[in-house]
């Protein structure tokens, strides 16, 4: 099983694999202001086994890497079940390259040189998207089981959810550092309900099953998944 690298809750956590000194360390600089946890690879090889050992919520991988090229190496991350969206960044731009990419198992492609506001915002992109769709849900140092509505939390135990709370658990957790309004959850999760009341009701009950610090009130604002 593929652990959290590192388990910090609430930073979206990237693997970059990049040989080039220089940008790569520029990149992860970059990536750091923009509040990623960043684990970096040179090569290839490093890249597959950082890939396979630990879960990450966007991959950066440059595609002319020495040991494993950087399509090689998403074929056979994708081949082992990580489908982590992965941005591939590349000297080469023609249409031909692209759809190789795509077809390796890319969800994004950018061409060097690129502009670093671009490359964030194609990462955003990337993240939002995983996160809408995706089945697991990273939730503080545990997991939330979207289809089976069942959540490990930080002590490893095993608890099952109702549908509600399942979603609304999965709707804080998808975004942990922002801050929902109780009306906004209301007309999200709770999308037949007249009245705000629902939504502490449902968070009354969450906190009863994982512990009041499961999730943060933010007086005058609304509600926040937990922050360890």
């Amino acid at each position: 099983m593929r652990e959290p690298f590192p388990a910090v809750a609430g930073l979206p956590r990237v693997l970059l694999v990049e040989d080039d000194r220089q940008l790569a360390d520029m990149l992860a600089e970059v990536l750091t202001d923009e509040g990623y946890l960043v684990e970096d690879a040179r090569d290839g090889q490093a890249g597959l086994h950082r890939g396979l050992s630990h879960e990450h919520d966007v991959l950066v991988v440059d595609r002319g890497l020495p040991a494993i090229e950087g399509l090689d190496l998403l074929r056979r991350l994708r081949r082992r079940g990580v489908v982590t969206p992965a941005l591939v960044l590349t000297a080469r731009g023609t249409v031909a390259d692209r759809v190789e990419g795509l077809d390796a198992g890319a969800e994004d492609y950018l061409t060097k040189p690129f502009d670093l506001d671009e490359l964030l915002a194609r990462l955003r992109a990337l993240r939002r998207r995983h996160v809408d769709h995706a089945e697991l849900v990273r939730v503080g140092q545990g997991w939330l089981d979207v289809p089976a509505r069942r959540v490990r939390d930080d002590d490893g135990r095993l608890v099952d959810l109702s549908d509600r709370e399942c979603e609304l658990l999965r709707t804080l957790a998808a975004r942990p550092r922002r801050v929902f309004a109780r009306d906004e959850l209301r007309d999200t999760v709770f999308t037949d309900a007249e009245s705000c009341g629902v939504v502490d009701t449902y968070v009354h009950y969450l906190r009863g099953k994982l512990g009041q610090q499961a999730i943060r009130t933010v007086r005058g604002v609304g509600y926040q998944i937990g922050q360890a």
